[in-house]
């Protein structure tokens, strides 16, 4: 019998992007070898969803060409579009707003998708098949995009989460409301990102299990969740939802989910990072070597709770194992 899959996703990118720097650094490169000995101890095999600076970083092409070189892992593509080529500015100070690729014009989208693929295949010498949007921004356009360049796997929905309230450019319209989409797998329609249909790229949500509230209140948190400011009150007078992502502090969330996982019988887990929050200074979450150290004891009791039950799987892989399976207009996996 075929185990579940758990789907390790790193969205690989520069230094501490969430204080909005000037100049784009890539020392988390160094630290990825740590993660990828311990993955490999527990037979898991991540998917690098890797940006226009990583890309480009010394460090990150020589691990990438080993990764791939041993087939313990894959390289993806995950865009931030502010500043990924071509570059025309589209707000008063891009590096400052980081607006969403959704929120430029077609045409832009598609080149600035096509020179990042570009880049990623030429480096590294192998053909893109996943990705994941940059600011968890999606759209039908650009899920049209991704299937005209070749791409087959995409894990840009967060189930039960909206970024409705979350803005690129300030006179855009803010993110993705994904709180009504499929928390399970399935094949895109293209026409409505919502629906499964029949097109060839499969959507793998993000590990997201929603807290559990009484119909009238569970009411009120999604109707508060559409606003700005309501999405403010809604964090505080509800508990977030819980996602398969370490934060330092929530150990028995993340093996809360593995139970779920299991009692449900989901056909896999993805659990998603940041490949700066494995270095200390990387991230606000990880500020420190003590909190990397933390991190990583936080990791080694998912992996080694997980291993018995799930195995390692790449993003690539596991559309390979669901793509033969494909029923067609509403076809869930």
């Amino acid at each position: 019998m075929t185990r579940p899959a758990l789907l390790v996703t790193i969205d690989t990118e520069g230094d501490n992007l969430w204080s909005r720097p000037r100049v784009v650094t890539t020392r988390n490169s160094e630290y990825l070898p740590r993660f990828q000995a311990l993955c490999e101890k527990y037979g898991l095999k991540p998917t690098y969803l890797t940006n226009w600076e990583m890309v480009h970083s010394p460090a990150f092409r020589e691990f990438g060409r080993d990764l791939l070189a041993r087939r313990t892992g894959e390289i993806g593509m995950h865009l931030h579009a502010w500043n990924s080529p071509p570059l025309a500015p589209l707000t008063s100070d891009d590096d400052y707003y980081h607006p969403f690729l959704i929120d430029y014009p077609e045409n832009q989208m598609r080149e600035k998708v096509k020179a990042l693929t570009s880049a990623l295949e030429d480096t590294f010498g192998v053909t893109m098949a996943s990705h994941r949007a940059g600011r968890w921004s999606f759209n039908e356009t650009y899920a049209r995009i991704l299937v005209d360049q070749g791409y087959r796997v995409d894990c840009s929905v967060t189930p039960h989460v909206s970024w409705a309230s979350i803005l690129g450019n300030p006179a855009g319209k803010g993110g993705t409301d994904f709180s009504r989409f499929p928390d399970t797998a399935y094949f895109v329609d293209l026409n409505d990102i919502r629906r499964p249909g029949d097109s060839p790229l499969l959507e793998l949500p993000v590990t997201i299990v929603p807290p559990s509230y009484p119909g009238v209140l569970e009411a009120a948190r999604t109707l508060l969740a559409h606003y700005r400011f309501g999405a403010r009150v809604a964090g505080r007078l509800f508990p977030f939802c819980l996602w398969l992502r370490p934060t330092r502090s929530n150990r028995k969330a993340l093996l809360h989910i593995l139970a779920i996982a299991r009692q449900e019988q989901r056909p896999y887990i993805e659990f998603m990072l940041h490949s700066s929050e494995l270095m200390p200074g990387g991230s606000p979450a990880f500020p420190s070597r003590e909190s990397i150290e933390a991190l990583y004891d936080d990791l080694e009791a998912l992996f080694s709770t997980a291993q018995d039950v799930f195995e390692g799987h790449t993003l690539r892989d596991y559309y390979g194992r669901l793509a033969p399976h494909q029923t067609g207009i509403g076809g869930k996996i």
